[in-house]
């Protein structure tokens, strides 16, 4: 298949996947339930890391925080009292818990008490640039979240960067929730100082699988290096938009078709 025909068909995949329709049954369905931008960012983060096994299990441990957090995340983080995070013991996702989740906080009431918008937080050391680079961005997020004395150790397994070699699935889904904007519903846009040309693709298992198929990653290993492949290869087709693709490769990796 050309890059020609090949293009033609992921932009079809796309226009079909990217849709309202593809919100209900997905993590990006909690930022959804919110329309106040700092909710939307904490809500998506968490959703984002919280980001595997079944997506229906995903939903509803997401939905159990938010009542939680008194269904407004935001401002339980900001005037939470010693008290209330009792609310919060006994919550388990997977391999996340409490432990994991009252730092979360700490770090969130930490961030917005500095910053209006958890974006900064992807620029630190690079505020000032108009050229952002995500490599950077995600190593220095990592070293920024976990600035706070006495983190939990256990924590930092939640919180990939490309200096483990890691993919960064789940973080860089996130950013594409935040940054993307095409009026399409699904993604938010929210973030400006980050343009959607220099997004890294999330590289799951049904992404990887199709896009080896389509040629689109060759390396062996699945690491920072095939995200990179990847996202290069998507750039090719859509140099302002690459990750616009995800849609369609995970679509397809989730559907089966290929």
């Amino acid at each position: 298949m050309s890059d020609f025909n090949l293009k033609d068909f992921l932009d079809q995949k796309v226009d079909e996947y990217n849709h309202v329709g593809f919100i209900p049954h997905d993590p990006i369905s909690i930022p959804h339930l919110f329309v106040e931008r700092e909710n939307i960012e904490i809500m998506g983060f968490i959703a984002s890391i919280l980001a595997w096994g079944q997506r229906k299990t995903i939903i509803n441990k997401c939905k159990e925080l938010i009542d939680r957090m008194d269904g407004n995340p935001y401002d339980f983080v900001l005037h939470h009292q010693e008290t209330d995070l009792k609310q919060l013991l006994g919550f388990k996702h997977r391999t996340f818990n409490d432990t994991d989740l009252l730092y979360f906080i700490s770090f969130f009431k930490f961030h917005y008490s500095r910053f209006d918008s958890l974006e900064d937080a992807f620029l630190i050391g690079q505020e000032d640039s108009e050229d952002v680079n995500i490599e950077k961005s995600l190593n220095e997020f990592k070293s920024y979240f976990f600035s706070l004395p006495d983190f939990p150790l256990r924590t930092r397994k939640h919180i990939s960067a490309p200096i483990q070699k890691s993919t960064v699935k789940r973080i860089n889904m996130f950013l594409r929730w935040m940054v993307r904007c095409d009026n399409k519903g699904v993604d938010f846009g929210i973030w400006t100082k980050i343009a959607p040309s220099k997004l890294i693709c999330p590289c799951d298992l049904h992404v990887e699988r199709v896009a080896r198929k389509f040629g689109l990653i060759t390396y062996d290993k699945v690491n920072w290096k095939t995200a990179m492949e990847l996202t290069e290869n998507l750039r090719i087709l859509d140099p302002n938009d690459p990750v616009k693709y995800d849609f369609a490769l995970f679509g397809l990796g989730v559907e089966r078709e290929m």
